[in-house]
């Protein structure tokens, strides 16, 4: 149960920034200051989603949770360490192919990631 709570959890937190934030940062705010709200905002998004996974993984009571939590903070460690820079590089490098891939890559892991999330809830919603 605790384990199903942290994924609704991490789901919420994912939805609620997917749906509200990110489309609001850089209609409301000037570029340059998106651009370093954002930079300072995704380390710590992908840092306590990772907590909040391995946290859920460490208290589930079924294999299957237990797998699909640890591999998707196992990507927000690979997202927060290596493609969140990679992102970075290429914008500040003006390498804009570069930077549309390495985006859209994050976006689909995310996506990929609030799949599971969502798997991993709905056969509880139904058993109790």
């Amino acid at each position: 149960m605790w384990s199903q709570l942290l994924v609704a959890s991490n789901l919420g937190v994912m939805l609620f920034f997917s749906v509200l934030i990110a489309p609001s940062i850089f209609k409301v705010l000037p570029a340059e200051w998106a651009a370093v709200y954002v930079r300072s905002f995704f380390p710590k998004y992908y840092a306590y989603l990772a907590f909040v996974s391995f946290g859920a993984s460490f208290l589930a009571t079924e294999v299957q949770t237990m797998i699909i939590t640890v591999v998707c903070g196992t990507f927000f460690v690979v997202l927060t360490t290596y493609l969140t820079p990679g992102i970075n590089a290429a914008k500040d490098a003006g390498k804009i192919k570069k930077f549309d891939f390495l985006h859209k890559l994050s976006v689909l892991i995310n996506l990929i990631q609030i799949v599971l999330f969502v798997y991993i809830l709905i056969p509880n919603t139904t058993s109790t």
